[in-house]
């Protein structure tokens, strides 16, 4: 999969926004630019597989160093591992390609970097996953899961009983599908006080453990056979307000059976 995503993901330049730092597990506090033998600290602003934008404070004379080491530098960048939480650290080694204020500021530089190597595998994957799950959730919105004892361990589903907060007012339900794009549930209630009204779905994962309100409305429901007062209900999420780590999630059990065959 590694060899897939640098060749399908390497031009996309991924810029690290609140829910991307998150995403991606970066521990700010532990990215930093290495020349010759000093460390400065930086913001890790953007990447690609070709290369980085990172936002560092130029008053310590950083500028100066670079020149003396013909702009040669790395980059050590740390996230928190997704699989059992402790960091990974690494170097990326290369050159400074262009410096230029940022947001009109005399002390602090946008620093374009040219990576002359390619990335570490770690980046790699987490990057990629990311991309993946992002163009996936565009492909395959409408493909289900359709949650069992089986499916529901795969995803690392906590419970299939959960709440929906419908015009925020917590409703007790039982999940029994999952997309990209939506869901379907079982809850008690009548259809015209459900039906096309925004609602917020909780969702529990472990491995590691993350919590998901993901926004949209209800739009459509049926009567459940033998069940007076249940209604099977299918939300659609707002595809603007879905947590990128929701679609890396579904990517994942969708992928499974192609990473499976690679072994």
């Amino acid at each position: 999969m590694l060899t897939v995503y640098h060749d399908r993901f390497k031009d996309i330049e991924v810029t690290f926004t609140k829910e991307m730092i998150q995403s991606t597990g970066l521990l700010t506090e532990e990215v930093h630019l290495k020349c010759g033998s000093d460390f400065w600290p930086c913001v890790f602003y953007s990447t690609s597989f070709h290369g980085a934008k990172i936002v560092v404070n130029i008053k310590s004379g950083l500028l100066e160093k670079l020149r003396h080491s013909n702009n040669v530098m790395s980059l050590r960048l740390s996230f928190k591992s997704a699989e059992n939480g402790n960091p990974v650290t690494f170097f990326i080694s290369g050159r400074v390609a262009g410096t230029a204020p940022y947001r009109d500021s005399e002390d602090v530089s946008l620093i374009n970097v040219q990576y002359t190597q390619r990335p570490p595998d770690d980046l790699i994957e987490i990057i990629g996953r990311i991309l993946d799950a992002n163009i996936n959730s565009s492909k395959r919105k409408d493909d289900r899961i359709i949650l069992t004892n089986e499916t529901q361990r795969k995803i690392n589903l906590v419970s299939r009983e959960t709440v929906a907060f419908i015009q925020s007012v917590p409703r007790r339900c039982i999940l029994r599908e999952l997309s990209f794009a939506g869901a379907k549930l079982i809850m008690m209630g009548v259809a015209k006080f459900i039906v096309d009204k925004e609602t917020g779905l909780r969702l529990d994962f472990d491995d590691p453990r993350e919590s998901f309100l993901i926004k949209g409305k209800f739009t459509s429901s049926e009567d459940v056979e033998g069940k007076k007062e249940m209604l099977a209900v299918s939300m659609e999420f707002d595809e603007t307000q879905v947590p990128t780590g929701y679609k890396v999630r579904v990517n994942e059990f969708f992928i499974a059976p192609r990473l499976d065959s690679r072994v």
